[in-house]
């Protein structure tokens, strides 16, 4: 999607700060963190929004868990919050789907 900021930054045409890459995902520093530790992971296949996967992503979207616990385990975190937003009401910025891997610090409940 020529539009979108994420699809940009996993053919390179945008800079990330990449902490993690492989066939299917990406993953890179949030630019406006909200705890010390703020990842985004996302996918390489372009859907808009949870509510938009299809059966056929069920395996990419445990992957993305399976990714942020393994991220989570290699910057040492003791705990961390996977966040996904879906629609402008939840928070949801970019027409991409994409988690929230957040951690470093102790996260509060309710979260906002």
């Amino acid at each position: 999607m020529p539009n979108c900021l994420f699809c940009r930054i996993i053919e390179g045409e945008t800079q990330s700060q990449q902490v993690f890459a492989n066939d299917r995902l990406v993953a890179f520093k949030d630019i406006n963190p909200q705890a010390p530790v703020h990842i985004l992971i996302v996918p390489k296949k372009h859907v808009a929004a949870l509510s938009l996967a299809e059966v056929e992503d069920r395996d990419i979207l445990g992957e993305i868990q399976l990714t942020a616990k393994n991220i989570a385990a290699s910057m040492k975190l003791e705990g961390f919050r996977l966040v996904l937003n879906n629609g402008r009401i939840a928070g949801q910025s970019v027409d991409h789907i994409h988690y929230h891997l957040l951690g470093g610090r102790r996260l509060t409940w309710p979260p906002g």
